[in-house]
């Protein structure tokens, strides 16, 4: 299993969401994209349900946000 890690914090919209949606192009079945952003990705959710992706969130202590992205089987 590879683990993939993108920073998209401060980048100013739609640039975050276009740099997600190029990584997940890329994810194999058995990988995981970590995308650590400066906001809560409402957005990215619904288009993550669409795909059929699987997500887990986390607001680290430091006010970011961390979600987990992977293929569900």
């Amino acid at each position: 299993m590879g683990l993939r890690r993108i920073d998209v914090c401060g980048l100013p919209p739609p640039e975050p969401l276009e740099r997600v949606v190029e990584a997940l192009t890329t994810l194999e079945s058995d990988d995981a994209l970590v995308v650590v952003i400066h906001r809560e990705p409402v957005l990215l959710y619904s288009l993550l349900a669409r795909h059929r992706f699987h997500w887990e969130t986390t607001l680290r202590d430091d006010g970011v946000f961390e979600v987990r992205i992977e293929r569900r089987p």
